[in-house]
């Protein structure tokens, strides 16, 4: 384990495949096969700017105005984005997470979240990274350590690319049938089918010119329940897919239009979430934590093709 501005790196390996993880947030840096990346991460000694890999928790995506009822309450949050007026992608990813356990292929981090202002809740929030055949899989468990049901959502944040200087080029599958509309605060505003629109991916398709910045719902899932988005290089020989497993009943699809200069269209993150944006306000997805009980999902990456390393 090294230290860097974003605590100890942790580096699992199997065979070709190399994943690397940090303290800070828990947040998954880099995955590689070989010379090729996986996700486009983050360098060692960098930021983490786009939530690049960052675990989202107790919720994912925006909550309008940071303000919500929960127990006859009315909370508020800090505004984490304050030009749109919302708060983002929860409270534990700029904390340092405690590594429990590191070994050549698995890693499990740790950290408390205590009540505070506008989340008055006692969570204890692990993750659990393990590489081997099938690629990464990634499971996080969260277990409420209050004496109130806690509301909880989970989302993560991985940017994902299949080889192409741009995801323009990219070839998208993505198994859902219905997509929100967000406004300008990136908040939900109403649902629809993808039939018949630019949002239907559930067939390969080449990105283009195509933005997104979008959540989906309806996934469809295989015979072990996991639904599979899929990034192609166009040569259809190379590829990355993001499974999401029972639970994660959503998907925001984000091609980085708003990113910095240099960053934008790089890759797209295929984000699993629990829940919608606006989850706290609509209780959509929203899961009821209750004291003692524990809430664990489950989603991975696996890179696939003939050009592995």
């Amino acid at each position: 384990m090294r230290e860097s501005g974003t605590g100890r790196r942790l580096t699992l390996r199997h065979g070709s495949h190399e994943v690397v993880v940090v303290e800070l947030g828990a947040t998954l840096r880099s995955y590689t096969v070989g010379e090729r990346a996986v996700i486009d991460g983050f360098a060692a000694h960098g930021r983490i700017t786009g939530g690049r890999g960052q675990i989202l928790v107790p919720w994912p995506n925006r909550i309008r105005d940071g303000r919500y009822r929960w127990g006859g309450r009315e909370l508020q949050l800090p505004l984490t984005e304050p030009a749109a007026g919302n708060a983002i992608h929860g409270l534990v990813r700029r904390l340092s997470w405690r590594v429990a356990e590191a070994g050549d292929s698995r890693a499990v981090l740790e950290v408390r979240l205590r009540p505070q202002p506008g989340y008055p809740f006692h969570l204890q929030v692990g993750v659990e990274y393990t590489l081997g055949d099938g690629g990464l899989a990634v499971a996080v468990t969260a277990r409420n350590l209050g004496t109130t049901a806690a509301p909880y959502g989970f989302g993560q944040h991985p940017y994902v690319t299949a080889g192409t200087a741009t995801v323009d080029e990219a070839v998208l599958t993505v198994p859902a049938r219905t997509r929100m509309i967000t406004d300008e605060r990136g908040l939900p505003v109403a649902d629809e089918p993808v039939a018949g629109t630019p949002y239907d991916l559930r067939a390969p398709r080449a990105v283009g010119a195509l933005r997104l910045d979008t959540p989906f719902g309806d996934l469809d899932r295989d015979t072990d329940g996991r639904a599979v988005v899929r990034l192609a290089h166009p040569s259809g020989d190379v590829g990355t897919d993001v499974w999401l497993g029972p639970g994660a009943d959503y998907v925001q699809l984000y091609t980085g239009d708003t990113l910095p200069p240099g960053e934008r269209r790089r890759a797209i993150a295929v984000e699993p979430m629990t829940c919608p944006p606006d989850a706290f306000r609509s209780g959509t997805g929203l899961v009821a934590l209750a004291p003692g009980a524990h809430h664990t999902v489950r989603w991975g990456i696996t890179p696939w093709g003939d050009r592995m390393g």
